[in-house]
């Protein structure tokens, strides 16, 4: 039995803000020849490097092949928030896990960003990891959400501080006037995601690891032995793990259906004055609002104001990002009119139905393990995936796999072409009722 793929051209990495501020990006070799390996993981982003880095040191001999650059998609793109959680409103899923497996999750939740905050400091990595965020209520019935949140916390034994803001302290956290209040929360906080990957790619290439840059999935022979051809080789092992999130495209038709690619840009402003960067974001928080097609923001460690959001469910980019994202960032920072934008750029994040993110193996192929479908919350649930894909492969017993892999996920109707559309008009349905 085999899959195929559409041969996809390499690329550099996207002009983004983190691209031109990044560590070193070594090359690794292109693929080439037949190699083996007790596990091929496909896809060098946070959830292949850090199942890699997490086998490698349980004694694996692995190959990662990466189709572009390590950290090319949505792993050296994003917003870097680094915010406590996976997924979004996990209590739904109690009739399938129980009470039990929901309060298990929302730890897991918690135990992500520290495998993060571990992760950085284990193998000393530049990555400006700064911790303070806050969630900002765009109306006051958010409030009622921050403060059951807040007591949530509280009852999982969350360590970190927690702090509710009422509209008139808001300038503590925000130079703005249009949120009506916030939660603070010193255990998440914000990072450079590139520099993060690299990384965690150094450390694994440490570790053994075998990693291979421009050297895309052709097909996959499954069977009790997997083998995984590229343009100019293969790898032959006994496990595969698919972690390409919103680029798997084709390679898995079975598990690409379950994930819908959504677009999402970032603007970076030139650096900002001290005193400027001060009014913007007093204490250097990230902050995120609560609206569909939310806006998040931070700055950077040489004050930039790195500003996201706009999520497109179209499958199509704006035809000039920041003449699209820079309104947005004037809604809320009016005072910055004028202020010029140099850099702007976009990239795809993996969406699932029912926003839990997807952790499994396939069930007619047992020996290939995924995970995908992060839903805006991939840089701790990524590392989290990969430590629990980790311990399945490994035979540890692993409750926080099974649990994952208990819940199951729809496919999205209507193939590849229709997905977009139908979850666009979906969200749109979301984006409305936000207006009664």
């Amino acid at each position: 039995m085999n899959a195929r793929a559409h041969t996809t051209a390499s690329q550099p990495h996207v002009a983004s803000y983190y691209a031109a501020s990044s560590l070193p990006q070594p090359d690794h070799p292109m693929l080439q020849g037949d190699v083996l390996a007790d596990v091929c993981v496909v896809g060098g982003g946070f959830s292949g490097l850090n199942t890699a880095l997490e086998l490698a040191e349980r004694g694996f001999n692995v190959v990662l092949l990466e189709t572009h650059k390590i950290g090319w998609g949505a792993s050296g793109r994003n917003g870097g928030q680094l915010i406590r959680g996976v997924g979004h409103g996990i209590d739904q899923f109690a009739n399938v896990i129980g009470a039990d497996g929901v309060r298990e999750m929302k730890l897991m939740g918690l135990e992500a960003v520290e495998i993060v905050r571990q992760r950085v400091e284990r193998f000393q990595i530049a990555c400006d990891l700064t911790w303070g965020y806050c969630d900002l209520a765009n109306k006051p019935a958010d409030l009622d959400g921050f403060a059951a949140d807040a007591e949530e916390l509280r009852s999982l034994g969350y360590r970190h501080e927690t702090r509710l803001l009422q509209a008139h302290e808001m300038h503590t956290v925000v130079g703005s006037t249009r949120y009506v209040g916030g939660l603070i929360d010193m255990g998440s906080g914000h990072l450079h995601p590139l520099n993060l990957a690299l990384g965690e790619a150094a450390a694994a290439h440490q570790l053994g690891v075998k990693l291979y840059e421009h050297s895309a999935v052709t097909r996959i022979d499954y069977g009790p032995e997997v083998k995984v051809h590229t343009a100019q080789g293969s790898v032959r092992a006994k496990t595969l793990v698919l972690g390409c999130n919103a680029y798997l495209n084709e390679l898995n038709p079975q598990l690409s259906g379950k994930v819908l690619p959504a677009g999402s840009y970032i603007i970076a402003t030139e650096p900002l004055s001290e005193e400027q960067a001060h009014t913007l974001l007093p204490q250097n928080m990230a902050v995120c609002d609560q609206r569909v097609a939310l806006d998040y923001y931070r700055l950077s460690a040489d004050r930039r104001l790195l500003f996201g959001g706009a999520c497109h469910y179209s499958g199509r980019d704006p035809k000039d990002i920041g003449a699209y994202m820079q309104p947005k960032m004037l809604e809320v920072f009016p005072q910055l009119a004028g202020l010029k934008v140099d850099y702007q750029w976009g990239g795809m994040i993996g969406i699932g139905a029912n926003r839990l993110p997807q952790i499994g193996r396939l069930v007619d192929q047992p020996n290939v393990y995924y995970a995908q479908a992060y839903s805006g919350h991939g840089v701790n649930a990524t590392h989290l995936a990969g430590k629990l894909l980790a311990e399945a492969i490994s035979g540890q017993h692993s409750g926080g796999f099974d649990l994952f892999a208990r819940v199951p996920h729809i496919t999205f109707p209507g193939g590849k072409h229709l997905r977009s559309p139908l979850l666009a008009l979906g969200m749109l349905w979301h984006r409305l009722k936000e207006l009664v």
